[in-house]
């Protein structure tokens, strides 16, 4: 999926300029490739927006470019956390010319008309008459012409793929997942977060019609190319108010706006069921749950007691009730977890319906009250562990485990969770589903266990499609006596709650 703010800027940036979007994961280049692109292109500023845990990357690309003689605007999260360390303030070399802090929507502009006008300015902070800080009003949302963008780089459907797309009758000639936010901030402040420090603790929304338009161009725009669109909401919680997210639900229904869509929703929020109901009915199928830990006093640790992990199973059962998917995320490593965390959470989530579970160790990112904590307490082990990243290394030292106890638990979660059995395990327990469902779920599957457990190269797919050959063959062929099936006939032979709304969601 691409990240939503370079289409946003492109939306914002003043007449007369040209915007070229380059996205790594869908276009790699090394970086003399990028160099020579960026000075045959003519560029004349380079905007890069980073994560912490791409900084190291992000400053790399810059400082190629930079050597190249092409100026060079950084910002997002770490760089508004850490604004020394891309100027070179904190000792260190500068990757920089000029930094937009916080959120861009209303300095970037200027950053444009400044570069034109070779006045580049070194930091750039959205701010008041009073010198406040000013967080934009997403009320007056620009339109992000999706129906006329150059979206081939990131169609997710490779070529020798359609003609078995088209054998079963489902001749899409592209697929595209498209980042969506309805609003901005956080009120949970959860310890180990850089939401809320980033975005601010109050919320902001779009009118729910601009969503609405937004996704009917979406639609739009996959009839005209013979394709499919997926939404993903990108909002860190999108029913942080229910009332609200029921309301813009219904909206999208009411305008026939439907489309498949994946949103991050906390637990606490999900024991409504008429916003269930309505997530189904409006298309949603997967939805993220930061359920972190099933231990209560590692929840109260962290800042986030509104987790009760009593009431995880009732809210994914009533998920699968209406054919939507969970995507459960946990933490090890946090204060109170022993050696064996791994299994006596596997164990647990074994009652539950079939999930996708993904599991990582605590990391203190800075700026957080986490990192901050972690630092006066002397267990910073890499205090700049974004500079050196190795996924899954943790950064401080935890408790009651050893730095090493912790990795053995999220590499046995992964490795037991994604294994071939528990894969053929999860589609039993699905077994009365109709097919296109299943192969939802095992393709999610395959995909989902590429993020501890990388794919690389053809051979490494035809390692993993051999480890899952029986799951696979029975999918395969199921699909020549049963792809006409539909959920509503699933939904039959499944007994729902009394009152349910139980409409299929739309979408083309």
């Amino acid at each position: 999926m691409p990240h939503l703010w370079m289409f946003l800027l492109q939306s914002l940036t003043p007449p007369g300029h040209q915007v070229v979007l380059i996205d790594g994961n869908t276009q790699p280049m090394s970086d003399p490739e990028l160099v020579e692109f960026a000075l045959r292109s003519e560029i004349g500023l380079v905007g890069i927006g980073a994560m912490t845990r791409m900084i190291a990357k992000a400053y790399r690309v810059a400082d190629a470019l930079r050597a190249a003689g092409i100026r060079v605007v950084m910002g997002g999260p770490h760089v508004t956390e850490v604004p020394g360390e891309a100027l070179g303030r904190d000792g260190g070399p500068r990757h920089a010319d000029a930094i937009a802090l916080g959120e861009a929507d209303e300095t970037w502009p200027r950053i444009v008309a400044d570069a034109a006008r070779g006045e580049l300015k070194e930091v750039y902070t959205p701010v008041d008459a009073f010198g406040q800080e000013r967080k934009p009003s997403l009320q007056d949302y620009p339109a992000i012409p999706w129906q006329s963008l150059d979206m081939a780089q990131f169609n997710r459907i490779p070529g020798f793929f359609r003609p078995i797309m088209e054998h079963f009758k489902y001749s899409w000639e592209t697929f595209h997942i498209i980042p969506i936010e309805s609003g901005r901030g956080c009120p949970y402040g959860c310890e180990f977060c850089t939401v809320t420090g980033f975005f601010g603790d109050s919320i902001r929304f779009r009118s729910n019609q601009s969503i609405v338009d937004e996704m009917l161009r979406l639609k739009a725009r996959a009839r005209a190319s013979r394709g499919q669109i997926a939404v993903f909401f990108v909002d860190d919680n999108f029913a942080i108010n229910v009332k609200r997210t029921k309301s813009l639900l219904r909206d999208i229904i009411a305008a026939g706006a439907q489309l498949s869509w994946v949103a991050q929703i906390s637990a606490n929020l999900l024991r409504d069921e008429e916003l269930i109901d309505l997530i189904a009915e409006s298309g949603g199928k997967w939805i993220f749950i930061g359920m972190e830990s099933l231990d209560p006093a590692n929840l109260a640790s962290v800042k986030k007691s509104f987790n009760k992990p009593g009431e995880y199973a009732g809210v994914l059962e009533s998920l699968a009730r209406r054919n939507v998917y969970a995507i459960t995320s946990f933490i090890f490593g946090l204060d109170h977890d022993k050696p064996g965390v791994a299994e006596r959470t596997l164990a647990e989530v074994r009652k539950w319906p079939p999930v996708l579970p993904v599991f990582g160790q605590i990391t203190p990112f800075p700026a957080t009250p986490l990192y901050d904590r972690l630092s006066k307490e002397g267990r910073l082990t890499r205090p700049k562990h974004w500079l050196e990243f190795a996924p899954f290394h943790m950064a401080h030292t935890p408790l009651n485990m050893t730095i090493s106890e912790v990795q053995d638990e999220v590499r046995y979660a992964w490795t037991h969770s994604y294994s071939p059995a528990a894969t053929e395990k999860a589609l039993d327990s699905i077994a009365d589903e109709p097919v296109p469902y299943k192969i939802n779920h095992l393709a999610s599957r395959l995909f989902f266990r590429g993020i501890y457990f990388p794919h690389h190269g053809a051979w490494g797919w035809l390692k993993l499609i051999a480890q899952n050959r029986h799951s696979i063959y029975r999918i395969v062929r199921e699909s020549f006596t049963q792809w006409h099936g539909t959920p509503d006939a699933a939904r039959q032979r499944r007994p729902a709650a009394e009152g349910q709304m139980e409409a299929e969601a739309g979408g083309d």
